[in-house]
């Protein structure tokens, strides 16, 4: 488990991308308060996901469209996934699991 710093440095309705270990993980704060957790870079292009727009349950590459479910990762069109992470906020802190 990896604590990455305060909730509040993440809008609501906007992601960041925070480095993890050996990975590169895209952390989303949706407008409900709620966080999701998947890999920061598109497989098909190399898209920055956390620069992508995100609604309640997906988020579009910015650089090709990609759509990707923010629960789980599979890319809504049958393409290649990215991993989804296990991802809390505990005591206002962005806490996540790899």
């Amino acid at each position: 488990m990896s604590i990455l710093g305060p909730v509040s440095q993440i809008p609501p309705g906007e992601g960041r991308t925070f480095a993890v270990e050996d990975a590169q993980i895209a952390v989303f704060r949706l407008r409900d308060g709620s966080l999701r957790a998947l890999d920061a870079v598109c497989p098909h292009k190399g898209g920055p996901l956390a620069d992508g727009l995100a609604d309640d349950s997906v988020v579009v590459c910015p650089l090709h469209g990609a759509t990707f479910d923010l629960c789980t990762g599979q890319d809504v069109a049958g393409g290649d996934p990215v991993r989804s992470y296990p991802v809390a906020e505990v005591d206002g802190q962005i806490q996540i699991t790899t």
